[in-house]
């Protein structure tokens, strides 16, 4: 009978402990979840969301012709994968990265305060 109320009164202390940790984790990320962002790719997108966006005249005239919006941009900021092999990360003052989104494929320029959209091409 002593393991049971032994086994007892340590479920009570876990759940009463798993109900503290939900509510510190809830209250640490906002109430929106925990917004997992260590692999390079998620934190390359994010650094260009953190930044001021410019736009190339040739980026201009084919957001024009193809029709998008800055919508799309922000959410290929978000949801986008960044080519590593085809990008430039070594450069020194404005690195160059390949984003994938949507069919779509936007070049940029990462400097070091603002994103500046050379162009963006369909994928064939």
């Amino acid at each position: 009978m002593a393991f049971i109320k032994r086994l007892g009164w340590y479920l009570v202390g876990v759940s009463i402990g798993l109900v503290f940790l939900a509510f510190i984790l809830k209250k640490k990320s906002g109430e929106e979840g925990i917004d997992f962002c260590y692999l390079p790719n998620c934190r390359t997108l994010k650094d260009f969301r953190s930044k001021s966006i410019s736009y190339s005249d040739l980026a201009q005239e084919q957001i024009e012709t193809i029709g998008l919006d800055s919508l799309f941009i922000s959410q290929a900021f978000t949801d986008g994968n960044v080519d590593f092999g085809k990008s430039d990360t070594k450069a020194q003052s404005c690195k160059t990265y390949f984003v994938n989104f949507e069919e779509k494929e936007i070049e940029l320029k990462n400097c070091e305060t603002n994103i500046i959209i050379e162009k963006i091409t369909l994928d064939q």
